[in-house]
């Protein structure tokens, strides 16, 4: 565990393997550490981070592991369920997407209950997936098959959407629960009512491939989305068309996230290229990214709950930005 400055990581955490996906828990965990999960070529570790911003005692960052749950199979999405607390009775809950187009839900006690249920339905791979954000009793996933579907924890589908290009990323209205957004491929966005199970709104990205799409969780007005090596920003109360447009990475970009801790906080990730993928950090402000950081052929891309700090998967290693605002 060092501390790196600059384009450096922060904080940087080892691990055992390739990690292809890392998501911290949207979700308060009962305690002072952020529960976090990353996912190898067979297996999901989880984990809680504690920061020495959040504890003076804490040097740099200090990461426990709590369970690896092998899985034999590449975890390739990571979905965290609001009901994964450590207080009281520890419950982890948490579903992946694979290679082999199965979702697979985990539930552990962490000590002898520990249950995987298989997911089948999807015809081809899927991208992206969410839970219900207040009770965690539904899942949707997006998939290259022109679906986003919508399960029980049962493994059942209780919806599906059928869209008009491959489904890359879908976010779920952190209180409005009945409200669901959908990014295709093909630069639409759409926001679905799942009780009259119809498109309510759609925004256009004007140009595609449109890779990776999120909605602002601290103001749900904002959306961005990453098309080509642009990043794009709308406000849905003023236009269908995006708002600002900006130029990010120099190939094609892949990922964008919002802060959770700053609703003008956003980073976006630039395809892996053969060395190196670059993490870009940019504030609405500004007409520059704030933050630039690079690593070996990174993954994934998730923001811690309440700090302005962001974390990438790499070769053996997680690697973690603090945002100086």
């Amino acid at each position: 565990m060092q501390e790196e400055s600059g384009r450096s990581a922060t904080y940087t955490v080892a691990c055992e393997d390739y990690v292809h996906v890392v998501e911290f828990s949207p979700f308060d965990s009962g305690t002072m550490a952020s529960l976090l999960a990353y996912g190898g070529n067979q297996y999901v570790v989880v984990g809680t981070c504690l920061f020495q911003e959040e504890d003076v005692e804490v040097e740099g960052v200090e990461f426990t592991v709590l369970r690896a749950f092998h899985l034999d199979v590449r975890i390739d999405a990571l979905a965290w369920s609001p009901e994964s607390r450590l207080d009281r009775l520890p419950t982890i809950r948490f579903c992946t997407a694979s290679p082999d187009r199965k979702l697979r839900l985990l539930s552990s006690d962490l000590q002898d209950r520990h249950e995987v249920k298989v997911m089948e339905g999807h015809s081809s791979y899927i991208n992206q997936l969410v839970f219900e954000p207040t009770e965690g009793k539904q899942i949707a996933s997006v998939s290259d098959d022109h679906t986003c579907r919508v399960w029980d924890l049962d493994g059942d589908k209780t919806t599906i959407f059928r869209l008009r290009s491959p489904g890359v990323s879908v976010c779920w209205h952190p209180e409005e629960v009945y409200k669901l957004m959908v990014a295709e491929k093909k630069g639409t966005i759409r926001f679905y009512d799942l009780v009259t199970q119809q498109a309510i709104l759609s925004l256009d990205c004007g140009h595609s491939p449109l890779m990776s799409a999120d909605w602002c969780l601290a103001n749900t007005i904002k959306v961005g989305a990453v098309a080509g090596s642009d990043w794009l920003i709308w406000d849905i109360t003023r236009s269908s068309y995006p708002q600002e447009k900006r130029p990010a990475h120099v190939d094609k970009a892949r990922l964008i996230r919002w802060s959770r801790a700053n609703e003008n906080l956003f980073a976006t990730t630039g395809c892996p290229g053969k060395i190196s993928s670059q993490l870009l950090v940019h504030h609405l402000g500004h007409p520059q990214p704030v933050m630039i950081g690079s690593a070996t052929v990174g993954a994934g891309l998730s923001w811690h709950r309440t700090l302005p700090l962001c974390v990438i998967g790499s070769d053996r290693r997680l690697l973690f930005w603090m945002t100086e605002m």
